[in-house]
Order: C-alpha cells, then sequence, then structure tokens
C-alpha cells in the first residue's frame, strides 16, 4: 500500500525521548571491537569522588545491585552506563567501572543479556506501535507492552527485596531464571521481525514457527502460543468480517486477499477470459500457515457474498449463528467455522441464480435458440431474410436483419417465451474457420491487432492442413445471433461461454442451410420427374442428390441426437445437485468444450474434410438450379413449375421458350460433382475409424455417415 494512505504519527511521539525510551546515548564501535560481546569495562564513575573499586565487595555488592535493578529496566546508574551502538538496530553495549570486583563482573555480565534484551523488546514496542507497521504488529507490541508490565513488576519486587536488605546478587540472579527463557524467546523474534520489517501475515508465521521451535520448553511455548493468539486477534477480524459479510477491513493491506477495483462486473460481457472472476479478488502470498489449506474456501465465500451484494441482495450470517473465529487452536475450530459460512455463502448464492434469476430457464432458451432446439423461427427467418444473407457481410443491413428476427420470433412459437427479447444478430467479418483460430489465440491469452491475428491464422491453416479464408464470404457463412445475459448470470454465461455458443450455432446454422439448398435440388428433380422427362444424366444427378442429403442429415442428427442431447441431459442432472456457483460454472464449461470437440470444431483436420464436403453440396446445389434447366425444356409447364421453385414469375406458355440442348456436358458436370463427393467421403471413412480409437465419440460420427454414399 501507499504509505501516505497511513495516518501520520505525532511529532511529539517521535521527539521527545524520555518518551519513546530514545534517551540512550549513541557511540561507534570501532570495527575490530565489532562482536557479540555486550560488556565493557571503563575506568569511570558517575560519582565524582571514588571509583566502585575503592569499596570493599560487600558494599560494591550493595552499589552494583541498586544500578542493576535500574539496568534491567533501561535506566543508567552510576557504575553502569547504557549506550547504543550507532548504526545497529536493537543493539546496545554496557559499560561497568573497570576497578570493580571481579566475582561481581561476572555476576553482572550475566545478567546484561537479560537487560540487552529488555531493552530490544522495549525499542521494537515502541517503533511497531506507529500506524503505518499494520494491525498484526500493534497488536503484537500490545501483548509485549502487558508481557514487560509483568516483568517490571517483577524488578519492582526485587528492588523491595533489596530496600529491606534480603536481595544479594546471587538472588537476583535465582529469582530472574524464569524470566529469563521467556525474555529470550521474545528477543529472538524481535530480532528476526525488525531484521525482515515483517508485518501481517509474516509475523503471525513467525510466531507460529517459534512457537512449535520451543515445544520443548512448554512455558515458553506457552507464551509464544499466547502472543501468536494476541496478534492475531485483528487479523481474524478482517477473515471473520470477509467470510461473514464479504467486505474486506484491511486498511494496512495485511490480508492475503487482495482487491482489484478497477474490475467492474460489466466486464464478464465483453472480456473473453471472464477477469472479474478471477481477479476481482486474488490471493497474495503471503498467506498464513494455519490457512493455507483453506485459503481457496476463504476467498471464494467472500466471492460469493460479494455477488449477491451486487445484485442488491445483501445476505450475512446473522449475529447469532455466528461462532467468533479469535483463536486457531489444536482443535481446528475456526477450519470448522469457515466451512460452515462457506456453505452458508454458496447455498444462498446458489438459491439466488437458481430461483430469482432462472438459471435453468435462461439455459434451456440458450439451448432453444442457439443450439437450435426450436427450428421453426430459423426456418421461417431464413425464408424471409435469405436476399439480406447471400450478400457479403459488410453489405449487409444489421438493423434491417434485427428486424427480420424480431419477425420471426413473433409469428412463430417462439412468442411465448419472454426470454427472446434477449436475442439480437450478429454478423461476423471472418469464416468459421478463422474464428477457431481466433479463439485458439484468446485462450493462450494471445493478444494482435485484427490484421496481424488474421495473417497469423492464415499461415497457421497452412502449414497444418487446415482450410484457408474463402476468397469470397456470404452472410450466410457468418451470421451468428447474440444473447443477451444480465448478471449474476454472466458469471456462468459469460462471454468466453457466449463466444462457445455462437461457434456452435453458425456451425448448426451452415449446416441447415447446407440441407435446405439441397432439398431446392431435389425439388427441381422432382419436378422433371413428374413430366416424364429422365434422362441418365437427371438419374445419376437424382441419386447424388439423395445421397448428399443424406449425409447431411445424418451429420445433422450426429450433431443433434449424438452430441447435443446427451450432454445437455449430462449437464442438466448435474447442475441440479451441483452445490456451488463454481460447480455451475464448471460444468457448464465442460458442456461447451465437449460440444465444441465432438462438433469436430477442435480437430482441425476432420473438419476440413466435412467443410469440404459441404462446399461440395452447396456447389452442387447451385448448378443443379443452373443446369436443370438448360435440359429438355420443350414444355412450357416445365418452365413455369422451375420458375415457381425458384421463386420468380412464370413465363406463360404465350412466351418463347429456350430450345433443349445437348445434355453432354451437363452429364460431365453430375459425374465430376459425383466423383469429387464420393472420392471426400470414402476418404473420410477410413480417417474417421482410424482417429475413432483415441477419440470415441468418432466412432458415433463414423455410424451416421459412413453409409451416406452406399446408395450409389
Amino acid at each position: 500500500m501507499d504509505p501516505n494512505a497511513f495516518p501520520a504519527t505525532p511529532r511529539w511521539n517521535l521527539d521527545r525521548p524520555f518518551l519513546t525510551g530514545r534517551f540512550h546515548e549513541e557511540i561507534d564501535i570501532p570495527a575490530k571491537n565489532v562482536s557479540s560481546k555486550s560488556v565493557y569495562t571503563d575506568s569511570f564513575s558517575r560519582s565524582a569522588t571514588n571509583p566502585l573499586g575503592y569499596y570493599s565487595p560487600s558494599v560494591q555488592e550493595n552499589k552494583v545491585i541498586d544500578d542493576l535493578l535500574s539496568a534491567m529496566v533501561g535506566i543508567e546508574g552510576r557504575y553502569i552506563s547504557i549506550r547504543k551502538v550507532r548504526g545497529k538496530e536493537g543493539r546496545f553495549i554496557f559499560l561497568i567501572d573497570a576497578s570493580m570486583d571481579l566475582v561481581l563482573q561476572e555476576w553482572i555480565e550475566k545478567m546484561f543479556p537479560l537487560c540487552n534484551e529488555f531493552l530490544c523488546i522495549s525499542q521494537f514496542v515502541e517503533t511497531k506501535s506507529h500506524y503505518k507497521h499494520g494491525l498484526v504488529n500493534h497488536a503484537f507490541a500490545a501483548a509485549l507492552r502487558a508481557f514487560l508490565l509483568d516483568y517490571q513488576a517483577m524488578v519492582a519486587q526485587l528492588e523491595h527485596q533489596f530496600r529491606l536488605g534480603r536481595l544479594s546478587i546471587q538472588g537476583l540472579w535465582f529469582y530472574c531464571q524464569p524470566m529469563l527463557g521467556a525474555i529470550h524467546a521474545l528477543s529472538i523474534v524481535v530480532e528476526k521481525a525488525s531484521a525482515a520489517n515483517i508485518s501481517g501475515s509474516a509475523t503471525l508465521n513467525l510466531l507460529q514457527s517459534q512457537a512449535k521451535a520451543m515445544a520443548g520448553d512448554s512455558a515458553v511455548s506457552s507464551l509464544l502460543e499466547k502472543m501468536t493468539e494476541c496478534a492475531s486477534s485483528p487479523y481474524l477480524g478482517i477473515l471473520e468480517r470477509w467470510v461473514y459479510e464479504g467486505i474486506i477491513d484491511d486498511p494496512y493491506g495485511e490480508f492475503f486477499i487482495a482487491e482489484n477495483k478497477s474490475l467492474k462486473k460489466e466486464s464478464l460481457s465483453q472480456d473473453y477470459d471472464a477477469k472479474y472472476w478471477k481477479h476481482r479478488y486474488t490471493l497474495k502470498d503471503d498467506i498464513p500457515n494455519f490457512l493455507t489449506n483453506a485459503a481457496g474456501t476463504v476467498l471464494t465465500t467472500g466471492k460469493y457474498l460479494n455477488v449477491m451484494r451486487e445484485c442488491g441482495h445483501n445476505v450475512q450470517v446473522l449475529l447469532s449463528d455466528r461462532p467468533k473465529l479469535m483463536n486457531f487452536g489444536a482443535n481446528h475450530q475456526y477450519l470448522k467455522c469457515i466451512k460452515a459460512a462457506y456453505e452458508f455463502a454458496s447455498g444462498e448464492l446458489l438459491k439466488l441464480t437458481k430461483e430469482k434469476y432462472d438459471l435453468m430457464g435462461k439455459l434451456r432458451s440458450m439451448k432453444r435458440y442457439l443450439l437450435l432446439d426450436q427450428g421453426d423461427f430459423l426456418v421461417h427467418f431464413m425464408d424471409i431474410a435469405r436476399d439480406e444473407l447471400v450478400k457479403r457481410p459488410e453489405d449487409i443491413s444489421a438493423e434491417k436483419l434485427q428486424s427480420l428476427l424480431d419477425l420471426a420470433l413473433r409469428t412463430t412459437a417462439a412468442a411465448s417465451d419472454p426470454c427472446h427479447e434477449e436475442l439480437a444478430c450478429c454478423v461476423e467479418r471472418t469464416s468459421l474457420v478463422n474464428r477457431l483460430g481466433t479463439l485458439k489465440d484468446l485462450e493462450h491469452g494471445i493478444k494482435k491487432s485484427p490484421a496481424k491475428l488474421s495473417e497469423k491464422n492464415k499461415s497457421v491453416s497452412n502449414v497444418n492442413g487446415e482450410l484457408d479464408e474463402p476468397v469470397s464470404i456470404t452472410g450466410l457463412d457468418t451470421f451468428s445471433l447474440s444473447y443477451k445475459v444480465q448478471w449474476p448470470l454472466s458469471l456462468i454465461i459469460s462471454r468466453k461461454a457466449l463466444t462457445k455458443y455462437q461457434l456452435l450455432f453458425r456451425f448448426l446454422f451452415h449446416c441447415r442451410h447446407v440441407s435446405r439448398q439441397l432439398c431446392v435440388a431435389w425439388q427441381v428433380h422432382q419436378g422433371f420427374r413428374s413430366f416424364n422427362t429422365l434422362g441418365t444424366a437427371i438419374t445419376r444427378s437424382s441419386l447424388l442428390c439423395r445421397s448428399m442429403l443424406k449425409f447431411i442429415n445424418s451429420l445433422l442428427h450426429y450433431l443433434t441426437f449424438e452430441v447435443l442431447e446427451p450432454n445437455w441431459h449430462v449437464m442438466h442432472d448435474r447442475l441440479q445437485t451441483a452445490k456451488s456457483i463454481d460447480e455451475v460454472i464448471q460444468y457448464h464449461d465442460y458442456f461447451l468444450e465437449k460440444c465444441l470437440k465432438e462438433f469436430l470444431l477442435l480437430l482441425p483436420h476432420l473438419l476440413k474434410k466435412v467443410e469440404t464436403l459441404k462446399s461440395i453440396c452447396l456447389q452442387y446445389a447451385a448448378a443443379v438450379q443452373v443446369l436443370m434447366p438448360s435440359m429438355y425444356i420443350s414444355d412450357p409447364d416445365i418452365a413455369d413449375s422451375l420458375a415457381s421453385l425458384k421463386g420468380k414469375k412464370p413465363k406463360g406458355r404465350g412466351q418463347a421458350l429456350k430450345p433443349a440442348t445437348d445434355c453432354t456436358s451437363v452429364r460431365d458436370s453430375i459425374l465430376s460433382f459425383e466423383k469429387e463427393f464420393n472420392a471426400e467421403l470414402h476418404s473420410l471413412g477410413p480417417f474417421l475409424s482410424s482417429s475413432s480409437q483415441a477419440e470415441p465419440f468418432l466412432t458415433h460420427l463414423a455410424q451416421c455417415i459412413l453409409g451416406s454414399g452406399s446408395d450409389q
């Protein structure tokens, strides 16, 4: 976080040395003298008369004990002086009179580490109480301050015994023994925390690890655990608000969950990667050790509560039902609290999306329109929008298409569905194959300009044997539908999911278009059949048309009844038993991925063959509607029949008709289409059979279409 965001520490809390404990004089220690030693002898005395060696050992002991009791709380005496080492944070040295009795010097040297550790801890308490060091360090410093009060109370009791004449230097050492281990352990923690300048989770982890390291000393271990509990109290308060209310109340950035406020929920309808759900709230690296295994659950719990808040549905765990997260002892009660909060938030959000926002109804609507489960509106739309769809994508009027779609929806069974108003027309600028290449780039997070992306896709297509971009594409190749999805359902039906729906729709739509064109060609043949003008070319063409229809209808049967319906029912059953939104998202994404794969959209080599067969069918259907009228036109009734099939006005008997032409060229064209189609279809068979070992679903496709050309 920005240091300027923290409240400023008052100057009086920095400039008054006796208030802050920074009143000790600083000195420089030559490099050659720098060591772990903290006791230095010097010939000095604050009494300004006699040095300590002037007195007898018993008198020296009394004077030294008096000074030592002061040094234990960081105050200099007459014969013991305290200096802070300049440039060494938390490092103090003690100067004693060189004339002191050597035995006393030994006893004093034993006591000075205790004095030094008190000073280090006191300095840490003062420093870490400033705002910028965070709530955990504040709480830890407060716990240390309480500990030092107990320590000072012990020193006061010892001083009382000394005033009564009942305390010797040996007795002082004896009475300090219970405190030595505790204050030494705390000084180690303080030294490590100061050296690393840690806060938040790192401080808790350090305390916890030191408590485990001191497990052999029950008293010290218990003290460190108590310190950990005190330091973690504000952290658990932040955690409690997050898992019970979905609010990050973290003024110093210590919590292990980060919030990116720049990401808005509206981005879900535009952002293919759905960054909002993944990156609005994320885990940091510094997770407390005791929450490592539950971090994901904690993150998800708050995210669920935030989703409901974004919906204006402010749901919180009732205060009476909130167990306090005030410690993380060996019974792991806090984990049970987190689990209970997760189950509550997950259940409430799932209930909200299913009941209030009708998740299953929206998904059924997506299936009805984008997966063509209800095809009557599409047939009507393709009839009335035919003239617009045959144009180039850049020449198509989106407004006109939208009005035609609305007309088709209002005049078919879709009018009774309130969700039909969410549909909108969408005309892409690239073919389906090129769009699939873009999808692959988006999956891998590759960001390129549209021009470079198109070039890259073409080069990849050529290298991998995929289809190149068609020279001329029409609206029939690029038409798609879009669907407006509101929050919070946009978490599930995100931009990414909608893109996959559109890819499935485009493939189905184009297959339906091919089927319709072949049906028109078949009607042309039936028109000739009714006038008894069958010939060799027409017979062969009729058989070829039937074979193509069988192929495309078998493909549509496979896509609809072998892929969409089974996978939809599997997803539907799973969603009924889903226990969280994340499971719903997972099952929905799995359904779309499986459909894309089984539609061959993720298998470029197979898709190439299918697209080639569809292209041959379209070319043949167009050719039939041109070639057939040129054969045997000797009866005006035939001309009128053909004209009505094409939607044109009959010429009438009184108009001159085109004379019959030689049908050799027509027969050659039919044979050419027949040869090309059969070759592609027969090459697809072995390819499907061999690939089905790696992809079992291809067995169903092979069973559906391998017999398409058997009638020829």
